[in-house]
């Protein structure tokens, strides 16, 4: 049995907690069940569906067994059926204390039958301005109509 969010927001708490324990099935579990799901990570491959989604996460976590994600909320678009978030990510491998990042991170959820799930991942890497205070809308909410 999935486990149902009731909230875009409790989507992507469990997205990038799954990430910080290496854990690919819960990370797997916050994606929606369609086929066209999309992932892109910062090396700009652009990846579509499940499997694809799957292997290159598989990757990351045989190459990083842990990984720790800090995200800041910059930017949220709220709807009925779908929301939209830009983050900034800073990443931690292993027990390194230098972060890699800025990333700049779009979280796309879709509301269904089986609460919030992800649709698409698109992360890339960000000029070091933003880390440094650049953003402009930080925690900033707006509503889609």
């Amino acid at each position: 049995m999935s486990v149902i969010f009731t909230s875009a927001e409790d989507a992507e708490d469990a997205f990038y907690e799954a990430i910080g324990r290496g854990d690919l099935d819960a990370l797997m579990g916050v994606w929606a069940d369609d086929e066209e799901i999309v992932c892109i990570h910062p090396t700009g491959q652009r990846l579509v569906g499940h499997v694809a989604i799957r292997d290159s996460w598989r990757i990351i976590f045989a190459n990083n067994p842990r990984l720790t994600v800090h995200v800041k909320y910059s930017v949220r678009w709220k709807g009925v059926l779908l929301d939209v978030h830009s983050v900034i990510e800073t990443l931690y491998l292993g027990d390194e204390q230098t972060p890699h990042g800025p990333m700049l991170s779009t979280n796309v959820f879709q509301r269904g039958a089986s609460g919030w799930r992800l649709l698409a991942h698109h992360t890339s890497a960000a000029a070091d301005a933003v880390e440094a205070g650049g953003e402009a809308h930080c925690s900033s909410l707006r509503t889609l109509h």
